[in-house]
């Protein structure tokens, strides 16, 4: 929950030793202008979904409608100690000098669950023991249990009637009626609020599964998971707890407070993350630090902390842990929840992703055994053939042969070798590219859907032939393109249009990006021109690095073209532009 705008998260309470009647409350009945008023402000409650600013408000209202100079609700939880403490009339200065919020012990403790308790006096209750230090004199006191449901959700405090007069049974009834219509508010604010972090943890875990299956490195993926899920969770740090060497269970990463102190360390076995991953189900802890079972010493730094099991098919991947610093309000059953489903998406995404690359490394061993079998068919066998062509000539020559015929087996065994040469050039190029196969026009489409990632849209391809645009099913016109390149200057095209939506991607934080690639006549006289426009922010005033486009300039200059980068005509963006003639 974040902080508003007169929360009191390190002060002490004004109604902690305050004295309180118990007086059965009074019917409910309210005419004229107090009605009025006081619609008015269940409406000024209830128009806001955020809890904060519920809270915030009802304070507020409250202390308005009973005439009342200070007012604070106090959110509480299960064991009565306060986790939010909104407040209203104590001077900002005077709050910072008290020590802590209250809680639900003393007087205060005895506010019903049902009704209000007023005094006219708090002093005079036998329980009133004095006054903090700095603490304001108060007089008058009002309070009232404010109502989730059943549950008690906090406790609403008014001191100090105007005029120096006690709180009416007008007042009770205000109160009474204000706090049921925030106990609804409340309960509107935390399903909005359920809501939010339920939508926040479904995108989050969609953006695992996304970038696991486009191949993000593994390490990568990792750290986005604990860095989303602290981020998500609204813990302070966030660690994921690995297999490893030696069927231990390590932190393998850990990201916020006290990240550094976690990664590394072994989960005991029959601990907690353990008794998770074997398990498969969740598990929340009020506070590592007050608990007797923790048996890692770094883990007793933190308060709240909430385990989720990485698991996906019966087979348990990792971990989840998500930690709150000490005194912070802990994770509840909700939280639990979406941090599992989290976890389960992100644990099938990291499996299927280890699945993929098993297959990557299938098709790499069969595409050695490929390699292996054309090397010895193609080329070595040929070679072979040609040692024994040798063979017979130098049995020949010792023979005294006639030296033309050895002649003639010599150059054929000179064309073998040639050709021995071509296949090992074919084969060895075919692993430095593999769209060596693949044309110029298919290629640069694979380039600009590749860069929809990087980009977040698919930029713009416009390709030409002689000054016409090729449309996208017009096959004959994209095989003549294709046939004006030679293999080397395809691959630096290509090259070219890649380094550019990559220069895009990184720096341009631009909202459009048009690829233009133009084919004019063919042979020496012929020339490509590729255009690279982006309405971004533009080049930076200095460029850190610029290997990128160096390595353009090489390409241009290598064909005897051009090779030049800098603002777009429209005043605004990036137009990189390279040449080169085709022979």
């Amino acid at each position: 929950m974040r902080e508003v705008p007169g929360r009191l998260p390190t002060a002490g309470t004004p109604f902690e030793h305050g004295v309180i009647s118990d007086r059965p409350p009074p019917p409910a009945l309210l005419t004229g202008d107090a009605l009025t008023d006081l619609l008015g402000a269940m409406l000024a409650v209830a128009g806001h979904l955020e809890l904060s600013a519920v809270l915030d408000r009802f304070v507020q209202v409250s202390a308005e409608l009973t005439h009342a100079r200070y007012g604070a609700i106090n959110v509480l939880d299960d064991s009565g100690t306060s986790t939010t403490f909104v407040y209203t009339g104590v001077p900002t200065a005077v709050a910072r000098m008290l020590r802590h919020p209250p809680h639900a012990h003393g007087v205060l403790g005895q506010i019903p669950h049902e009704g209000v308790l007023r005094l006219d006096d708090l002093t005079q209750h036998p329980a009133f023991q004095g006054w903090p230090a700095h603490h304001p004199s108060m007089g008058s006191f009002l309070g009232a249990s404010v109502k989730v449901g059943e549950h008690v959700f906090g406790q609403l405090y008014l001191s100090e009637k105007e005029g120096g007069g006690a709180f009416t049974v007008g007042d009770e009834r205000m109160v009474l009626a204000l706090a049921a219509a925030a106990g609804v508010a409340v309960a509107n604010a935390q399903l909005y609020a359920e809501a939010e972090r339920r939508e926040h943890w479904l995108r989050a875990g969609q953006d695992i599964t996304t970038m696991l299956l486009e191949g993000v490195d593994e390490e990568s993926a990792l750290e986005h998971v604990a860095r989303t899920a602290r981020e998500v969770a609204g813990a302070d740090t966030a660690a994921l707890a690995l297999p490893g060497m030696g069927g231990e269970l390590f932190i393998e990463l850990a990201d916020g407070y006290h990240a550094a102190e976690l990664t590394g360390l072994v989960m005991p076995r029959g601990g907690r993350a353990w008794t998770v991953l074997e398990e498969g189900r969740g598990l929340l802890t009020p506070s590592l630090s007050a608990s007797r079972t923790v048996k890692v010493d770094e883990m007793r730094a933190f308060g709240p902390a909430m385990f989720a099991p990485l698991h996906s098919s019966g087979r348990g991947v990792g971990v989840l842990v998500l930690l709150r610093r000490i005194g912070r309000t802990p994770f509840d059953e909700r939280d639990l929840a979406t941090a599992e489903s989290f976890a389960a998406q992100a644990a099938l995404a990291y499996v299927l992703a280890e699945a993929r690359h098993a297959q990557d490394v299938a098709a790499l061993l069969d595409e050695r055994e490929r390699i292996a079998r054309d090397l010895h068919d193609l080329a070595i066998q040929q070679l072979f053939a040609t040692g024994m062509q040798l063979e017979t000539v130098r049995r020949r020559a010792a023979r005294g042969v006639d030296p033309q015929e050895l002649t003639s087996i010599v150059e054929e065994a000179l064309d073998n070798v040639d050709s021995s040469v071509r296949q090992i050039r074919q084969i060895v190029y075919a692993l430095r590219d593999p769209d060596a196969a693949t044309g110029l026009v298919e290629r640069l489409r694979r380039e600009a859907s590749l860069a929809r990632t990087g980009l977040g849209f698919a930029p713009s391809l416009v390709l030409s032939l002689d000054g016409e645009d090729l449309s996208q099913d017009d096959a004959d016109a994209q095989d003549h393109l294709d046939e004006r390149l030679e293999q080397q200057l395809t691959d630096d095209v290509v090259a070219v249009v890649r380094e550019g939506l990559a220069n895009a991607a990184r720096h341009a934080q631009a909202s459009s990006v048009t690829v233009r690639v133009a084919v004019r006549g063919s042979g020496p006289t012929g020339s490509v021109e590729v255009d690279v426009e982006d309405d971004g922010v533009g080049l930076p005033a200095d460029r850190e690095r610029s290997s990128g486009t160096g390595n353009l300039a090489a390409r241009a200059r290598q064909h005897g073209g051009t090779f030049s980068i800098g603002t777009a005509p429209s005043g605004t963006g990036t137009l990189l532009m390279w040449q080169a003639p085709l022979g």
